[in-house]
């Protein structure tokens, strides 16, 4: 689907999305037209859904970041990942194997804060139990 030299490119906008064309085609060593061409095909095949913003410095620095996992009564498990969604604070889900079905990545602004979201999912129709592990250092993050 993808060849050597996409992902070079893909590398490129991982570190950052808001790269120029001609920037990008500058450190590929090809033309303009060829990346157009190529984000162009990324993006209609879905290898691209969108470019986001990578939070950093000071701001992510003052977030609280917890992986909760959650076990979830079977057969609530859409209504729960809807339910899941819809808190704003669930920045990633994961469906994993083992004796949790669910991992979530909560981030919010304070300790008080990510324990309310706890709290709220915690009490999500569904949610049989959960277990929090708040991180304490990023080593890196891709």
């Amino acid at each position: 689907m993808i060849n050597a030299q996409d992902e070079k490119l893909l590398a490129l906008l991982r570190q950052n999305a808001r790269a120029s064309v001609t920037d990008l085609a500058k450190a590929l060593h090809v033309s303009r037209s060829t990346v157009q061409n190529r984000l162009a095909r990324l993006e209609r095949t879905g290898v691209i859904r969108g470019y986001s913003v990578d939070l950093g410095g000071d701001y992510l620095a003052s977030q609280v970041e917890a992986h909760v996992s959650i076990k979830v009564v079977q057969k609530l498990t859409a209504r729960t990942n809807t339910a899941l969604e819809g808190i704003r604070q669930v920045s990633q889900l994961f469906s994993v194997s083992g004796e949790y079905d669910l991992i979530a990545i909560v981030q919010a602004s304070s300790l008080e804060a990510l324990s309310k979201v706890l709290d709220d999912i915690g009490n999500l129709e569904g949610v049989e139990r959960t277990n929090s592990a708040v991180v304490l250092e990023t080593r890196f993050r891709r």
